[in-house]
């Protein structure tokens, strides 16, 4: 208990005296440096770090400006990434490059390169084109006007993040500087508004969008290209129609109910309360075009439908909804698209739907041309409110519709697993093939949660929390990640039932490393390292100290907090899978060869998420180890066999070094190996005999 008393100690101190303040814009002598020439630094536009940008003449010719004043999205360190941005008068990139950030994953893992070459794309893009992250569908052969970055492998949330920050931070600099607009509060559906409509209603007051293209328009939309006569069909039947498109802001839920069946509208806003701050679409065709190309995949950016308002483009995406039409609606290939009304979208004012129309000339390696159908509307502002100001809501849904899969597989992993060890912990220790089959759950957990889920939990996090709790920042970064923030809520909740054992037996994927390279050790017959209990009682408190000074390090220099907490080998095991500098892998290794001889040591001497995990476990609410009277005295068989040296010499459970391994549980149940049972049997048996 000294240990927990000295850390809760420090842990105090720090918090009573570190004060730290958010980041500052830069100041002009750096704005300067970073202004790549032949332009120069201008005066500041407001006290958000946006500055005018000037010519080799001295003209201006665009704006300058920062991200983490304007759009401070909190990245997974619980700080905003900061990104530098020049942006030409014509709305297009100069440069864009990374100021300050402390996203664990470059800091300490992939390594800075590849966070600083994915910003080297935005060079000479337009703020009107849609720019999203990933990569084209199909064969990419350029039919689609999206601008696609490439992304960083196993760094998508962080750059997602980053990528947002950027088209936050510049439209909203182009709306206000470029385009002369108020920075409104945008506009939402009023949910309390129910007026009883029909689609007709809608169609008489000018609710719905309309365009209807026939083969012939579009054939006239072609002419004197090269692709005039490579849609046969359009030239057989001139009159019928190529699109019919009709397009419905169904944000509003009387219009929604108009269009939508009964089931489809239910689900429509089960979707809305996860996502207030979407704003959905539905499109209908009613003619050939079909929407989307035979390439689109479903929850990604529509391939061939682009929104535009006041000239600049508004990120669109499937709504993966599943659409049944309310009776009397037109009959057509339909679907339901999103936007976020926090990139400044307005659902009130005027906006401009864009539909193409793709033809290929020539057999092998065909020329793709298009050409663009649009139609424009505003939806009445009756169906919306505007609040004073605008609250924006964390864009978490995107995250878990985007790992859906792996979430309900992660729930009904952690649901089996904590009920059958809260409700039938005993049955299961005793069973024959117990070893292996918690061997089975602990290769689930390196495959599954860590490799494949990236669910390894670290104490970076922990200090991220921590820093944001006390500068009074967002701790919305945890939800981009929402496969380890439900590791986290099944660990807390194990904290009250079981202590720290719940996560550090069960969860954790380099834990179950180590019990891994125990096995193999035993099996190769290698000699064990067992610490006296006096120096296992020593060693053990280390953990506590290096938590301590991880914390110590949040607040007098945290620039150094992820490189202090390279303490944890968990990036190299568990995140980038040993492919890092010789020196990380040499360092995980070694704790991994060590298992081999002394049953995981890292997690029992050296881990600081161990040492949180153990103040955690105070919040235990049970002694869920079974013991009897004779427990310790006379009977020591369980603290003998307690691989960890959580069991004293009277016989009671150190819970804060307990893992959950469950030996002593099985020792305890099993009438063959528990010394009182053994003695009470034989007793049994020499009454009998007597008898």
């Amino acid at each position: 208990m000294s240990a927990y008393r000295t850390c809760v100690a420090i842990l105090a101190l720090v918090l009573l005296q570190a004060f730290p303040a958010w980041t500052e814009p830069l100041a002009r002598a750096q704005m300067s440096e970073l202004v790549v020439p032949p332009y120069s630094l201008g005066d500041p536009l407001n006290d958000r770090g946006v500055w005018t940008l000037l010519n080799s003449g001295g003209a201006e010719a665009g704006y300058v400006f920062e991200t983490g004043e304007l759009a401070p999205l909190p990245g997974f360190s619980g700080v905003p990434i900061n990104l530098f941005v020049m942006l030409d008068s014509e709305g297009r990139f100069i440069d864009v490059r990374l100021i300050e950030h402390n996203e664990p994953i470059f800091v300490s893992g992939l390594g800075e390169a590849p966070f600083h070459a994915f910003f080297e794309q935005y060079a000479g893009l337009s703020i009107s084109s849609s720019i999203v992250v990933g990569t084209p569908y199909g064969d990419g052969r350029g039919e689609s006007s999206l601008v696609y970055l490439d992304g960083v492998t196993k760094a998508t949330a962080s750059v997602r993040i980053a990528h947002e920050s950027i088209l936050a931070a510049t439209l909203a600099v182009a709306r206000e500087k470029m385009r002369g607009l108020a920075a409104d509060t945008a506009a939402r559906p009023d949910p309390e508004l129910v007026i009883d409509l029909t689609w007709d209603d809608l169609l008489a007051e000018h609710l719905v969008a309309r365009r209807t293209v026939t083969n012939a328009e579009a054939d006239a939309a072609f002419a004197e290209t090269i692709w005039a006569d490579d849609d046969p069909e359009a030239g057989e039947k001139p009159e019928e129609t190529y699109l019919g498109l009709w397009a419905v802001d169904i944000g509003p839920p009387s219009i929604a109910r108009a269009v939508l069946s009964n089931g489809t509208f239910a689900e429509l806003q089960r979707f809305l309360e996860l996502s207030p701050e979407v704003e959905p679409f539905l499109l209908i065709d009613t003619g050939r075009h079909g929407l989307v190309s035979d390439e689109f995949v479903r929850n990604t950016a529509p391939d061939r439908i682009y929104l535009e308002q006041d000239g600049l483009p508004v990120a669109l995406r499937d709504a993966d909804l599943i659409v049944e039409l309310a009776d009397g609606v037109p009959d057509g290939t339909a679907m339901i698209l999103r936007t976020d009304r926090r990139l400044g979208f307005d659902p009130a004012r005027e906006w401009t739907l864009q539909v193409q129309a793709v033809r290929e000339h020539g057999m092998f390696q065909p020329e793709i041309g298009s050409v663009m159908f649009e139609v424009t509307h505003a939806t009445d502002e009756r169906f919306f409110l505007r609040d004073g100001s605008a609250e924006p809501t964390p864009p978490w849904l995107e995250a878990i519709r985007n790992r859906l899969f792996d979430l309900v597989v992660l729930v009904v992993f952690l649901a089996v697993l904590g009920a059958v060890l809260f409700v039938g912990m005993n049955r299961l220790a005793v069973l024959e093939r117990f070893t292996p089959l918690r061997l089975g759950i602990l290769g689930f957990v390196i495959v599954f949660v860590g490799w494949w889920g990236q669910g390894q939990l670290s104490i970076v996090t922990v200090l991220a929390t921590l820093r944001s709790a006390v500068e009074g920042g967002s701790l919305a970064y945890l939800i981009y990640d929402p496969f380890s923030l439900l590791i986290w809520v099944a660990t807390i909740i194990g904290f009250v039932l079981w202590g720290r054992g719940f996560f550090c037996g069960w969860l954790c994927p380099f834990g179950a490393m180590q019990e891994f390279m125990h096995h193999l050790g035993a099996r190769m017959r290698l000699p064990r390292i067992d610490p006296p209990a006096r120096w296992d009682r020593r060693l053990k408190a280390i953990k506590y100290v290096l938590l301590a000074g991880l914390v110590v390090t949040v607040f007098v220099a945290p620039d150094h907090v992820d490189t202090a907490a390279e303490i944890e080998p968990f990036k190299t095991a568990v995140t980038v899978y040993f492919l890092r500098e010789w020196y990380y892998v040499l360092y995980a290794g070694f704790w991994l060869g060590l298992g081999l001889f002394l049953f995981k040591g890292f997690c029992r001497y050296v881990c600081p998420l161990g040492a949180f995990m153990a103040i955690g476990g105070l919040l235990r609410g049970r002694d869920w180890i079974a013991r009897r009277a004779e427990c310790g005295d006379p009977c020591q068989l369980c603290r003998v066999r307690c691989k960890y040296g959580a069991i004293g010499k009277r016989g009671k459970i150190e819970y804060s070094e307990c893992f959950q391994c469950l030996d002593c549980v099985t020792i305890h149940q099993d009438i063959k190996q528990c010394v009182p049972l053994v003695l009470a049997a034989r007793q049994a048996r020499n009454g009998v005999a007597a008898k």
